[in-house]
């Protein structure tokens, strides 16, 4: 085999909902391994994690990709080639530094290999156009450089294909990123709704525990109030010692549960406050999470429009050139 693991992590895997690209939909009922392989044959690195009998990821590194940390034990990164986002949730906050050190690591090997091949390429090309050539002036010349006109005319298409051909790319970098963004602002989101859905559910738990104090204390109330019946009886019957002594027995009792539900009213109060301190901070960071996530949008539409605009005119520049070219 010339493909080799050079590293491995556990973690639970998800991918992007294909059809909302708002929510993520687990790839792995529980956690697997994930790894990157290096073929040495073709100089490339992937990221494979295979779950039972089905490839979860099968992923080529390429240089453009990042790996975004969305919180302390979650990451994300897209592939444009299969089309979706990964996301990975690992145990620690250590091990998703370790995933993100080593991704990093790989793309940068990845852009060094492109840039070998790149420049192998461009050496053979040379050694090609300049090895000597058999054929007569008339056929190693361009046929259309042959066209009546300035040679400047065929230097000006090539720059406006050149020209083209970079704003698209321009374009495709804005979009990608600007679509990293809005999905780093969904995730953010959705953290956001399930902490708050949390605070709310301790919220009513608190709710209960007072609920079920006051029970107590109705309880409590109802069996002082029959002791004091039975002080009253009592000394309704004479002997005055023994009722006395009851009834301090009794009122010390009484004392003692009005002080523990004192206690009980303030600390619930508390935590009540604190909770609703927290889920007050968790809405209004949903709202700037939602209101960030509305003027991306907005700013997107906006450099969408304003690109088709140059791109149109790019194309329209174009065919002016080759109209000029063919006079």
């Amino acid at each position: 085999m010339t493909e080799q693991p050079i590293f491995s992590a556990r973690a639970h895997v998800f991918q992007i909902d294909p059809t909302t690209k708002r929510n993520w939909i687990p790839a792995s009922k529980h956690a697997v391994t994930v790894s990157f392989f290096y073929d040495a044959t073709r100089n490339v690195y992937r990221i494979i994690s295979v779950g039972g009998t089905k490839a979860i990821i099968n992923c080529t590194v390429t240089p453009s990709m990042t790996f975004t940390k969305t919180s302390q034990k979650f990451g994300q990164w897209a592939d444009s080639r299969a089309n979706t986002v990964y996301g990975l949730g690992f145990a620690t906050e250590q091990q998703l530094h370790q995933f993100a050190e080593k991704f990093k690591e790989v793309k940068d090997a990845a852009r060094l290999a492109r840039e070998k091949s790149q420049d192998k390429e461009l050496a053979n090309t040379a050694l090609t156009i300049a090895a000597p050539q058999d054929l007569s002036d008339e056929l190693q010349s361009p046929p259309v450089m042959c066209v009546n006109g300035p040679e400047d005319k065929l230097f000006r298409s090539q720059s406006a294909d050149i020209t083209l051909s970079s704003e698209k790319e321009r374009i495709k970098k804005m979009l990608s990123e600007g679509s990293i963004c809005e999905m780093n602002l969904e995730a953010e989101l959705f953290t956001l709704q399930d902490s708050n859905s949390k605070l709310v559910a301790a919220l009513h738990e608190a709710n209960a525990n007072v609920e079920q104090w006051k029970k107590q204390l109705t309880a409590y109330q109802e069996e002082t109030e029959r002791l004091r019946d039975q002080v009253a009886d009592l000394e309704a019957h004479g002997g005055q010692g023994p009722s006395d002594l009851l009834k301090d027995e009794l009122t010390q009792s009484l004392e003692e549960l009005e002080a523990l539900l004192k206690a009980k009213d303030e600390e619930m109060e508390m935590r009540n406050s604190e909770l609703e301190r927290r889920i007050q901070n968790t809405e209004q960071n949903l709202s700037n999470s939602l209101e960030d996530r509305d003027r991306l949008d907005t700013e997107i539409q906006r450099a969408i429009e304003i690109l088709d605009i140059k791109i149109f005119d790019l194309n329209d520049l174009r065919q002016s050139l080759v109209k000029l070219i063919d006079k």
